[in-house]
């Protein structure tokens, strides 16, 4: 097992492979937890995690600039079906276009927009911070193995995730109305909560990635 982390300058990326260490020492996994910005490193993984935080359009650039490293990612989760993970605006950038100051555009490999969030009462700050109880089915996805509905996550977004399709929304937060807190379809997930900050429920769900075979 070979995790890469995708470092594009973006998020504590730290944090997230010590996160996915401790995981996969817990679990009793052997593997190897590398944050790289080489295309090659992703050519060579086994799992591959894209974190991301800031604005959308800044980790789309910051993304792009990485020589190869978009196409690389293409080839590895889309044509060789390689399991991904995405966080935070690592997850939005999975949507077709991101409406964060001005229109840019996603990888669109799942159809969707990143939009602002609205709450419905006006009395909700943006951004959305702090804990938060997911809605999930029991045994919907394997990502949510062993977490009960009501499991708590750690939220810092402004925008939201506004699927194409309904189906690919597997999980959900509510804040003034319900918001997309995981997102996913074929090998691809992604959370809008930091995994890495959720304590038991992020190790929880850490594990479950790293033992799913799409």
């Amino acid at each position: 097992m070979r995790i890469v982390i995708v470092d594009y300058g973006s998020g504590n990326l730290r944090s997230a492979a010590k996160a996915f260490e401790r995981a996969e020492a817990e679990a009793g996994l052997r593997g190897q937890v590398v944050v790289s910005a080489d295309p090659k490193d992703v050519a060579d993984a086994t799992h591959l995690v894209l974190p991301g935080v800031g604005a959308f359009g800044d980790c789309k650039s910051g993304l792009d600039a990485l020589s190869g490293m978009t196409d690389a990612l293409e080839k590895a989760v889309q044509d060789d079906g390689k399991p991904f993970l995405g966080i935070c605006v690592g997850m939005q950038l999975l949507a077709t276009v991101g409406r964060e100051h001005g229109d840019h555009q996603g990888l669109n490999w799942i159809g969707g927009e990143v939009v602002p969030l609205t709450p419905s009462d006006k009395d909700l700050k943006i951004p959305h911070m702090g804990w938060n109880q997911l809605a999930f089915e029991r045994g919907s996805h394997p990502l949510f193995d062993g977490l009960a509905p009501g499991a708590h996550a750690y939220f810092v977004h402004s925008f939201g995730f506004k699927a194409g399709d309904p189906a690919s929304v597997l999980a959900t937060v509510d804040y003034g109305g319900p918001v997309s807190a995981v997102i996913g379809r074929d090998n691809m997930v992604g959370t809008q909560f930091h995994p890495e900050k959720s304590q038991a429920t992020g190790l929880a769900l850490i594990t479950n990635f790293l033992k799913w075979k799409p």
